[in-house]
């Protein structure tokens, strides 16, 4: 029970139905008493009490008739945070000043952070003491190269500490992740699956999407249930040696998924808050031992060797003074991996490699059996030199796939990804060789069509760099979920005619139209 505050107006709760993502809004009429007496104005930081639990929201002032007087709305996120039922008792104070905030500006201008700064912004995130807009400039502060190793790992053990951990008493825990910045890069179910086939520990905790068209969860939420409890998740750690869940859903590094809803609006991922991100979440999750795909290519994330070499040493830095073995692996990065870009589409070709499919992407197939054959070396189960062989009979013999079934089955059982119903070809009218694809448009047409919040959304390659393609064939297929989305995709795909590249036979550089979409 949560002590009323004393003088308060009592107001009754009415649930709005708005939708305002991860940040509780609530809603006071223009003529509302409260925001007299109180000097409430619309942005204000409000603390809202009710009998049992109290939150700090974000004021929205009303004009019409939606509330009658005496009434205070609120969003879905503010409403299921407060647990509150229809006409509870709800008061309204000014919040204490937060004083972290002070450390935010200080970053603005360009000064370092200490580790205590780092700590008290962090707390004060997963506290919900910040509006978006305060996540949004401490972002925004750090961005750009704008934190130093020291800043980065002070920043990585903020995260850890504002959250659970896991001990999996065992010596050795594995993981891996990719930077990003390649479509189709769904490489790291298949490698989960090899290498719990080959007796390895490896907890998967995977973000969702941030500036691409699908994050691991994403993907995997197609095939199976990924909003694990974290007993649900040691248990199925414990029965396959392995699991595929979204990380948010254990709170490990809970401001990681914070930080993570404001980065995608702002289309932000910088290299420090990177690093942070993902080793907050692996140190949190019990992994001893971590191999990092850092993809190469000139529309990548990461687009040249000189700035891998950077972010790979600082990733090694962070590592070593955080206690967790790092292994970096520089991968092509110069086209998407595999068919499908998007949730749905990604785990087709998932499935396809999984089950030994002859149409299954061998790009994908390969960088997976890199993958887990490095990882293999690495936790010694094999000899330097030996893990791709061992990865390859391991998937070849059907053992990843039973595997993969059997983690599927544990999280609460499998299903198939479902298709989209509305498609556009873009088709080649002109021979030629494709000589460049654009990894960042591709993946704009991508989230255009809807993709990852519309899970099937996404589109099809059809061709890759050096294939050489005659006229009337495909070069690449939007999937959406409506057809607005599917206009929207289209008309970007046509405004950047140079996503995919052909060379003609005069030698010139241009990529192919065509208006025609099928349903």
């Amino acid at each position: 029970m949560i002590s009323t505050p004393e003088r308060a107006t009592t107001l009754q709760a009415r649930r709005l139905g708005i939708d305002t993502r991860q940040e509780p809004i609530i809603y006071l009429r223009a003529d509302s008493p409260v925001c007299r007496s109180e000097g409430f104005s619309a942005l204000s930081r409000v603390l809202v009490h009710t009998e049992h639990c109290k939150i700090i929201a974000t004021l929205n002032i009303i004009t019409g008739e939606m509330l009658r007087r005496g009434q205070i709305g609120f969003s879905e996120s503010a409403w299921l945070r407060l647990q509150l039922n229809t006409d509870d008792n709800v008061w309204l104070t000014h919040p204490r000043p937060v004083q972290s905030l002070s450390h935010v500006r200080a970053k603005v201008y360009g000064h370092s952070l200490s580790k205590q700064q780092f700590q008290e912004i962090i707390n004060d995130i997963v506290d919900g003491r910040y509006a978006d807009v305060h996540i949004a400039a401490f972002i925004t502060a750090c961005g750009d190269d704008k934190l130093n190793d020291a800043e980065i790992i002070a920043l990585t053990q903020a995260m850890i500490d504002s959250g659970s951990r896991i001990d999996w008493g065992q010596p050795m825990v594995i993981d891996k992740h990719c930077v990003g910045g390649l479509p189709g890069n769904r490489t790291t179910p298949i490698v989960v699956a090899i290498l719990a086939a080959s007796g390895l520990t490896m907890p998967k905790t995977s973000s969702r999407a941030i500036t691409s068209p699908a994050g691991t969860a994403d993907t995997m939420e197609t095939m199976t249930e990924v909003s694990l409890t974290l007993e649900q998740m040691k248990q199925v750690v414990k029965q396959e040696g392995a699991c595929l869940a979204w990380g948010g859903s254990v709170r490990l590094s809970p401001s990681d998924d914070i930080l993570i809803q404001v980065e995608r609006a702002l289309d932000i991922d910088s290299e420090g808050q990177l690093i942070a991100s993902v080793l907050s979440k692996k140190i949190a999750a019990g992994a001893t031992h971590v191999l990092i795909d850092i993809p190469v290519g000139p529309t990548a994330k990461v687009r040249s060797q000189k700035a891998a070499d950077k972010l790979a040493a600082s990733f090694q830095k962070v590592g070593e003074q955080l206690g967790i073995k790092i292994q970096i692996l520089f991968t092509d990065g110069s086209q998407p991996v595999g068919n499908g870009i998007g949730p749905a589409l990604e785990a087709k070709d998932v499935l396809a490699v999984l089950q030994n499919d002859t149409d299954a992407p061998q790009d994908l197939k390969q960088r997976a059996l890199t993958m887990s054959g490095t990882m293999l070396e690495m936790a010694g189960v094999v000899a330097p030199g030996g893990g791709i062989e061992k990865a390859t009979t391991i998937l070849e013999s059907g053992l990843a796939w039973e595997k993969f079934c059997a983690i599927c089955n544990a999280q609460g059982g499998m299903k198939q990804p479902d298709e989209a119903p509305y498609l556009f070809k873009l088709m080649a009218d002109r021979k030629g060789t494709v000589t460049r694809v654009d990894n960042r448009r591709l993946a704009q047409v991508a989230k255009l069509a809807g993709a990852p919040i519309d899970p099937t959304a996404g589109l099809e390659i059809h061709v890759k760099l050096g294939q050489q393609v005659y006229p009337h064939e495909p070069l690449l297929t939007i999937h959406a979920e409506s057809s607005g989305e599917l206009n929207y995709a289209v008309d970007y795909l046509e405004s950047h005619p140079d996503i995919i590249c052909l060379n003609t036979d005069e030698g010139s550089a241009e990529e192919n139209t065509d208006e025609n979409p099928t349903d």
